[in-house]
């Protein structure tokens, strides 16, 4: 099967991008079901990338409906190392404006019924998440949007709801009382699914819009994020081309070992069929 090292899973924009290559799509089955599309492999300046495309191309999927175990495990196969996900947000900071780019460090999880655990049925991990972001992807986009001239954040914190409705006005402001930055629906997932898979993921938030919380702006619509969310496209497509020339294949930061001490089941306990199912999670720890 073929390989690819770097992942960027987010709209139809980034693979598309000037300069992209795809060979192939692959189609791929997973024991949780079928990822968000075909992953579209190809090279991008050099490097194999593999492209997700989160909400299937055309925009098919709302964002609690998205398999995100099928879409971590497909690119686990693909030897993904490294995932880059790009994502619209709004702005709950003054000082952080509609066009900026943030570089998320920090969750908070406002879901409510989503699947975000490749264990269980027989097997327990606990994994260390008191820091969710790759500390070494993150400094990569920040260096690589300030050499692109953006106005960027290198850290923020990133609430996850649960859409597909934007906040109230009231939730927007409890939102900003908890010191968080953006807001979006998508991102909390893939980076926990990430860690558990031993994956270094970085969050590349587009900030669109300033929520509802500004109440001298219009309320946030589709139209105004459409608008800015194409400017920032090309942000983000400028700087994943500076950042994959930095990328190392196998970086050396926690992440990779993140499984280390984090299976609790007796090993001659864990159901066969798991340890099948979960072979390219937990092949290394577990035979």
């Amino acid at each position: 099967m073929a390989k690819a090292p770097v992942g960027i899973i987010g709209g139809s924009g980034l693979y598309s991008m000037k300069g992209v290559t795809i060979r192939e799509e692959k189609r791929i089955s997973t024991p949780f079901g079928d990822p968000s599309d075909a992953v579209m492999l190809g090279e991008l300046d050099g490097r194999e990338v593999a492209f997700l495309p989160r909400h299937g191309r055309g925009h098919r999927i709302l964002p609690h409906e998205l398999n995100f175990r099928a879409n971590i495990y497909a690119l686990k196969t693909l030897g993904v190392t490294q995932i880059i996900s790009v994502s619209a947000v709004g702005s709950m900071r003054e000082e952080i404006r509609p066009g900026d780019l943030v570089m998320v460090d920090q969750f908070i999880d406002r879901t409510k019924a989503r699947i975000d655990t490749f264990f269980g049925g027989g097997i327990v991990a606990h994994v260390a998440f008191a820091d969710p972001v790759c500390p070494i992807l993150r400094e990569r986009a920040t260096e690589a949007a300030r050499s692109e001239g953006c106005r960027v954040h290198n850290k923020g914190t990133y609430v996850c709801i649960e859409g597909p409705m934007f906040s109230s006005r009231a939730e927007s402001m409890m939102y900003r009382s908890w010191g968080v930055n953006v807001v979006g629906m998508t991102n909390y997932q893939e980076a926990k699914l990430a860690r558990e898979a031993e994956i270094c993921y970085a969050t590349i938030a587009l900030v669109t819009d300033y929520d509802c919380w500004r109440i001298e702006d219009k309320h946030v619509d589709v139209a105004m994020i459409i608008k800015t969310l194409g400017e920032n496209v090309e942000k983000a497509q400028a700087v994943i081309r500076r950042m994959l020339s930095t990328l190392h294949e196998y970086p050396d930061c926690a992440c990779r070992n993140a499984l280390r001490d984090a299976i609790m089941t007796d090993r001659s306990l864990i159901p066969a069929e798991r340890k099948k199912e979960l072979e390219p999670i937990i092949g290394r720890y577990v035979r």
